[in-house]
């Protein structure tokens, strides 16, 4: 059963959100919040596998409830998705940055909600190769951080080229095939890395991958 959290400031929202995802079978909604503060608490109350927080709330909104949740080793299982009602934009870029694993547009069609839920909750990342991109576009002008180079140090050759591929936006397939490896290969290699790295989903590899220098914006 897929245990999920709502935290919206809009009490419509959430009801439709609920009244979707309660008709399935292998989801439970386990608790509701209207505010970051309160859904920060609330997941750490019922552990749910996947929390849904509206990037722009009062109080304490979805940047900074993302970035609790995600810095909390007990919540460590708990996948952030954020909610949001203008697609990409800068909240969205800075709820990536702070741990979320991918956004979804509000008006998003009834089962691309729900197949997206069941995506989180196994831990990959809502994030297309477009999204990758407006990420990547982010970092043109960014330096280089020493700091985060020093983190790539404890990758092999093999997974530094795999996170390369992942700042490029291209998924598992591709990287197999750009490395003359199983996808199998490929995930491992990815895995490792995000493991290594401390990284909660492939949009933190992808910022760690241009804060580091690893890829360069000349090369995309």
């Amino acid at each position: 059963m897929i245990r999920v959290l709502l935290v919206d400031d809009q009490p419509l929202i959430r009801s439709g959100f609920r009244a979707l995802l309660e008709v399935e079978d292998d989801i439970e909604v386990v608790a509701e919040a209207a505010d970051g503060g309160e859904g920060v608490a609330l997941a750490r109350r019922h552990l749910p596998d996947v929390a849904l927080i509206d990037v722009q709330m009062p109080v304490v909104d979805g940047i900074e409830a993302t970035r609790r949740i995600a810095t909390d080793p007990a919540l460590a299982s708990v996948h952030v998705v954020i909610l949001t009602n203008y697609g990409f934009d800068e909240y969205v870029f800075r709820a990536l940055r702070a741990g979320a694993a991918g956004f979804l547009v509000k008006d998003i069609q009834p089962e691309d909600f729900l197949h997206a839920v069941r995506v989180a909750a196994r831990g990959d990342a809502l994030l297309a190769p477009s999204i990758t991109r407006k990420l990547i576009n982010r970092y043109v002008t960014q330096p280089v951080d020493a700091a985060a180079s020093r983190t790539l140090e404890g990758l092999t050759n093999r997974e530094r080229e795999a996170v390369a591929l992942v700042a490029q936006g291209l998924s598992n397939d591709q990287i197999a095939e750009r490395m003359v490896i199983s996808p199998t290969t490929a995930k491992t290699h990815v895995n490792r890395a995000m493991a290594k790295l401390r990284a909660r989903d492939r949009a933190q590899l992808v910022v760690l991958a241009y804060e580091s220098g690893l890829v360069a914006p000349r090369s995309r």
